[in-house]
């Protein structure tokens, strides 16, 4: 059962959040103008939506963001669990973010599937990301945590 507020609207929002990457590069995105921290970089990601009994829905819900986004089939991809946060979004919601990570399959290049979400792809090391100007500290926090399940 969702729970909501008074007027009707959940009383929290569950969002997930994948952080991709290859070859010791991050997989990011500039956001669009269409939602949360527009012009920001951050992960592909999208709210949980009530489809009934999903087993995995965290996992499923990133899944299917990082494909309607940015064109990435993941599936049997393994998702490793990054972190979780809460936050208050540009609209008011109060929002649950959980992050998993993922290794893009060789030979799989993204593209942005939905240009209202994303309006640029970037390949960037750690380093670069975090000195990104359109990085914000949460992506910088979610990106040093990730980095350390990336293989040496």
């Amino acid at each position: 059962m969702i729970h909501t507020t008074k007027a009707g609207r959940p009383a929290y929002v569950v969002n997930v959040e994948v952080v991709p990457h290859r070859d010791g590069r991050w997989l990011l995105i500039r956001r669009g103008n269409e939602g949360h921290a527009a012009g920001t970089l951050a992960g592909p990601g999208g709210k949980v939506e009530d489809d009934g009994f999903v087993p995995g829905i965290l996992e499923a819900t990133g899944r299917r963001e990082v494909l309607e986004e940015i064109g990435l089939d993941l599936d049997g991809v393994p998702m490793a669990y990054v972190g979780n946060s809460l936050f208050v979004s540009d609209d008011g919601d109060t929002v649950v973010n959980v992050v998993f990570t993922a290794e893009v399959p060789p030979g799989v290049e993204p593209y942005a599937a939905s240009p209202d979400e994303v309006a640029e792809i970037l390949w960037l090391t750690t380093e670069e990301a975090v000195a990104h100007p359109a990085c914000p500290l949460w992506t910088r926090r979610t990106l040093l945590q990730a980095a350390v399940t990336l293989p040496k």
